[in-house]
C-alpha cells in the first residue's frame, strides 16, 4: 500500500502492508510536527539558525535528535528535520508490528524492509538519469537521504544534483546529505573532494554524488543498477 500524506510543509509517501501501519506514520508526524512546532514557537532562533545549536536534556525527541545531527555535521537542527520526521514515522509503525515500512519525506527516506526494495535517483537536469539502487533485505531501521542544489525547495549552497547518505542514525543520514550538497562544487574534482566533510564522522555508511556527468562514490552503498525513474514518483509538493 502506498499512500501520499500532507501536513502543512511536510509531504510525505508512506508505505506498508497495512493501513495500520500506514495510520500509525500519519500520527507520529501529527504528534512530532506539533511539539516542534511548539519549542519553535518558544525558540523561533532554533527555526532559523545555519548553526549548532546548544542541546537541553528536557528537549522533545523530534528537538533533541534534529540537535544533535545538525550539532554533528556543523550545521543547524533544520538540516535533519525531513529525515527525523520520516525516522520517527517508521519507529511508530514498527511499533504497530510492521516490517516492511517506507517514509519517504521529500526525499529523506527512512526504512525498515524485509524484502529487497529498488530506490530511483532523480538527479534533476544531469545526464546521469535511470540510475538507482538495490536496498537489501534487512530487520532494523535505515537512512537514505538526499540533498540539492538543483531539485526541491531546501536550502543548499552547493552545486550537487544529488547528494545521497546512507546510515542507520536517519537524522545524521538527512543533516549529512546537506553537508555533503553544501561542500559539492562543480566539476569532477569538487565532486571528489566533497567527500572530505564525511570523514571521521561516526555512523554514516557511505554516500553517492551527482554533479552534472560525473557521478562519485564514497564508502559502502547498495548495488546499483538501472532503474526507470519517473519524475511523477516523487515525493514532493
Amino acid at each position: 500500500m502506498k499512500e501520499q500524506f500532507r501536513l502543512k510543509e511536510t509531504i510525505v509517501t508512506i508505505q506498508a502492508d497495512d493501513p495500520l501501519y500506514i495510520e500509525a506514520a500519519r500520527q507520529s508526524i501529527i504528534k512530532n510536527r506539533r511539539e516542534l512546532e511548539n519549542f519553535i514557537s518558544s525558540d523561533p532562533f532554533f527555526r532559523t539558525t545555519l548553526d549548532p545549536y546548544d542541546l537541553s536534556a528536557d528537549f522533545p525527541e523530534v528537538v533533541r535528535r534534529m540537535a544533535e545531527a545538525g550539532n554533528t555535521m556543523g550545521l543547524g537542527p533544520m538540516s535533519a528535520v525531513a529525515g527525523t520526521i520520516s525516522a520517527l514515522a517508521v519507529e511508530a509503525m514498527v511499533d504497530s508490528g510492521a516490517c516492511f515500512a517506507i517514509v519517504d519525506n521529500g526525499g529523506d527516506i527512512a526504512i525498515i524492509n524485509d524484502r529487497p526494495v529498488m530506490v530511483g535517483v532523480y538527479a534533476g537536469n544531469s545526464p546521469l538519469k535511470d540510475v538507482g539502487f538495490v536496498i537489501p533485505a534487512g530487520n532494523s531501521i535505515t537512512g537514505v537521504c538526499t540533498s540539492s542544489g538543483s531539485v526541491g525547495p531546501s536550502i543548499s549552497f552547493g552545486m550537487a544534483d544529488a547528494a545521497i547518505v546512507f546510515s542507520d542514525n536517519v537524522s545524521l543520514a538527512d543533516a549529512a546529505a546537506t553537508a555533503l550538497g553544501n561542500a559539492t562544487g562543480i566539476g569532477k574534482e569538487a565532486v571528489e573532494q566533497s567527500f572530505d566533510v564525511l570523514k571521521n564522522i561516526h555512523d554514516i555508511k557511505g554516500a553517492i554524488v551527482i554533479q552534472g556527468e560525473y557521478m562519485g562514490l564514497w564508502g559502502e552503498f547498495p548495488e546499483l543498477c538501472r532503474a526507470s525513474v519517473s519524475y511523477e514518483c516523487i515525493t514532493k509538493g
